[in-house]
């Protein structure tokens, strides 16, 4: 069966076939009515993307998504403000970029060198803020992002396999097909180990979108500018832009950012009933059978 799977640069999908638009909608049927909040995950890509991680599997894909709205209604990730989790940004550990890559693809920068914080708890409370506001920012034809990791300053007291597959966990459960790339900038020898170990907590088709590039090899250097303008990528990574993190210019951005995140939750809150919340949970929990993309009524696709 074909995918939708973007290809490597995220430019363009294959269309859908008219077997995989069936599994689609047996996917939809069988969710049930949603609180307006969740309609967003009804959507054709937004199935489309958990049948993909499931290999268009109707039963274990409706699993899985019934198992994100349960998620989403108690984690509530669209909740999260930056005044809840500034102090884990103070580093920039984790921020998206000002600019997009080639492809439009918002961008997620990740310093594990630059940890902060030992909590893990408040660790995944921070990658998920990240995730919802890089998918925030995606643009309308777009549903993936990118992640350039870079291992300046990490050492073995950075590694945690607690938190190395908690991350796995929500990402590839309730973010399925998100990570359009994500490049290993200049990871040390001493990685390899713990990579080996972190790859078989994810899907092999996620291990195919990390690329390790290192600065003193010209081959790999390619890829950076394959996939980014190097007069607007970060001097880190081997472009030109020489503005780096500023914690009190990314805050304004988040604050900005965190009134457009309510505005457009908020006008979904006000025509969900609790008669509606309290049917998809009865779905989710009695039932066996993580993204938006835009709706037409604007909310981020999920």
């Amino acid at each position: 069966m074909g995918s939708i799977d973007s290809i490597a640069n995220g430019s363009e999908k294959q269309a859908l076939s008219e077997e995989q638009r069936t599994k689609i909608n047996e996917v939809r049927a069988s969710l049930g009515p949603l609180p307006d909040k969740l309609v967003c995950y009804s959507s054709d890509a937004s199935i489309a993307r958990y049948l993909t991680a499931r290999n268009w599997n109707v039963t274990k894909a409706t699993k899985m998504l019934k198992e994100t709205l349960k998620w989403h209604l108690e984690y509530k990730p669209e909740e999260i403000r930056w005044d809840e989790i500034a102090h884990e940004a103070e580093t920039g550990k984790i921020y998206r970029s000002s600019y997009s890559d080639k492809f439009g693809r918002s961008i997620l920068v990740m310093r594990p060198g630059y940890e902060n914080t030992r909590s893990t708890k408040g660790k995944i409370r921070y990658l998920v803020y990240c995730m919802e506001n890089a998918i925030l920012n995606l643009p309308p034809d777009q549903e993936q992002m990118v992640w350039l990791i870079d291992f300046k300053g990490f050492n073995l007291s950075n590694i945690s396999i607690r938190t190395a597959k908690e991350t796995a966990d929500v990402l590839q459960n309730h973010y399925p097909e998100r990570l359009g790339l994500a490049i290993l900038y200049n990871p040390p020898k001493f990685f390899e180990p713990f990579w080996t170990i972190a790859k078989h907590l994810l899907e092999p088709k996620t291990c195919r979108k990390v690329k390790f590039v290192y600065s003193d090899d010209d081959n790999t250097k390619k890829t950076m500018e394959e996939f980014f303008d190097m007069d607007e990528l970060d001097c880190g990574f081997g472009g030109n832009n020489q503005v780096g993190f500023n914690i009190s210019d990314y805050a304004a951005r988040m604050k900005e950012d965190d009134k457009r995140m309510h505005f457009i939750w908020s006008q979904e809150n006000a025509s969900s009933s609790s008669v509606q919340h309290e049917t998809i949970m009865t779905n989710v929990s009695g039932n066996s059978g993580s993204d938006c993309d835009k709706s037409e009524n604007g909310t981020p696709g999920r």
